[in-house]
């Protein structure tokens, strides 16, 4: 599923700064969601104590769709072929490359606010 809105700020290169990317609400906790950034897709997910983290939402490996992949506090397992990614840095726990991470957080409305460099 892909979804969002986005508000460049100024930044280094096109799209760098932050996207305001909707209201929290829409990320189910548990769960992730896919929403096209500056030309780019990343999965933002919630976790279970509520933070937030965001990774590139296409598996390095095949292709598959991270943001629908199962995620525990540190890691989201690929549902194609069950690679492992660390959500913090993006790194594979199963030898796949890496995905690349973004910093994510909510604002003071409760809109997910997403950092592209």
């Amino acid at each position: 599923m892909s979804a969002g809105l986005s508000n460049a700020g100024q930044g280094a290169g096109p799209g760098a700064g932050p996207h305001i990317l909707g209201p929290l609400e829409q990320v189910p906790v548990g769960e992730g969601r896919a929403f096209g950034v500056a030309g780019e897709q990343i999965a933002v997910f919630r976790l279970r104590d509520g933070s937030l983290r965001a990774v590139s939402a296409v598996c390095p490996h095949k292709g598959g769709p991270i943001a629908d992949g199962t995620i525990d506090q540190s890691v989201v397992m690929c549902p194609l072929h069950q690679h492992a990614f660390e959500l913090d840095t993006g790194c594979s726990t199963t030898g796949a490359g890496p995905l690349r991470s973004y910093p994510v957080h909510a604002d003071g409305n409760r809109n997910i606010v997403l950092q592209l460099p």
